[in-house]
């Protein structure tokens, strides 16, 4: 699915979320505090948005995006800053790095699409030194609210036509809502992410309460 949409999926992320998806993923790496020269996994990078925005904020780090689709790293590496960033096919759920390898780990809209979420983020944990940083970008299911039927209507309807219309898939962004619908809230990912030994677990949400940025500390091993 996610190979059918590549070439099209940074042009309906910008006009799915009104150009903010950009503001998000700024605000991932800051809260990521990567030091400077310090190592980022870019995880469930797609085109390798994170990675893109982690090196606009600091030249001096270095940066690895790794995702499971290869159509979306190919459509990536076509980007002008592909050549400072190294691309890696990889399953989320068995990282082919060594243990205490990043400085951080961010994803961006993987957790939703993965078979076994505990399992993802230990993996995620497993890779990043004692005391790094790891973030989670995503939809979350809605909460109430006044908006609540406006955002209701978008998701489930104008979505899957911009899908239809602009990448020519509307099955893939049905999914979208789909999985959005059926996620975790932001409290039940938090409690998750401390199960898979995050410490200092916060989050924050986003457009509306529609997006989460969750950030944790990876506890010190014994």
């Amino acid at each position: 699915m996610f190979g059918k949409v590549a070439q099209r999926y940074d042009l309906l992320n910008s006009v799915m979320t009104l150009g903010h998806d950009r503001i998000w993923r700024r605000k991932a790496v800051r809260l990521s505090a990567v030091p400077q020269g310090g190592l980022l996994l870019d995880a469930g990078a797609g085109t390798g948005d994170i990675a893109i925005e982690a090196l606009r904020h600091d030249p001096s780090v270095r940066t690895i995006a790794a995702d499971f689709t290869l159509e979306m790293l190919e459509t990536g590496k076509k980007r002008p800053e592909a050549h400072a960033i190294n691309w890696c096919q990889a399953d989320a759920l068995e990282l082919p790095f060594q243990d205490n390898t990043f400085d951080t780990v961010i994803s961006a809209y993987l957790l939703r699409n993965v078979s076994d979420r505990h399992r993802a983020l230990e993996e995620q944990v497993r890779v990043i030194k004692p005391g790094g940083r790891l973030v989670c970008l995503d939809t979350t299911p809605l909460s109430g609210g006044l908006l609540r039927p406006v955002v209701h209507f978008y998701l489930t309807f104008i979505i899957p036509v911009l899908g239809a219309l602009l990448a020519g898939n509307r099955s893939a962004y049905a999914y979208l809502r789909d999985s959005t619908k059926g996620y975790l809230r932001p409290e039940a990912l938090a409690s998750l992410m401390l199960l898979s030994g995050i410490e200092r677990v916060s989050f924050r949400r986003l457009m509306f309460g529609t997006q989460v940025l969750h950030v944790g500390i990876c506890a010190k091993r014994e």
